[in-house]
């Protein structure tokens, strides 16, 4: 068991995703906003080493975000995009 707590796991939260062209991308500097394809009540995505593996709700608490998870993810919806 020792060697399992060892293991390294990189976790990311996906709030949303967005298309642009390179040209776009490019000419952004510091400030830029870029739209996603999300709402403001919309579950985020949480992976582990770039594999869905639940979906969750941002928490904000005074100065610190956590993320809260609400069930498991479907890795074909991740894959096509959606948010159910």
């Amino acid at each position: 068991m020792s060697q399992v707590k060892a293991v390294n796991v990189e976790i990311q939260v996906v709030l949303g995703r967005a298309t642009l062209p390179m040209a776009q991308l490019l000419r952004m500097g510091r400030g830029a906003v870029i739209p996603l394809d999300a709402n403001v009540n919309d579950e985020v995505w949480i992976l582990a080493n770039n594999h869905p593996v639940a979906r969750g709700e941002i928490q904000i608490n005074d100065e610190r975000i956590a993320i809260s998870v609400t069930r498991e993810a479907n890795v074909y919806d991740y894959m096509a995009g959606g948010a159910s």
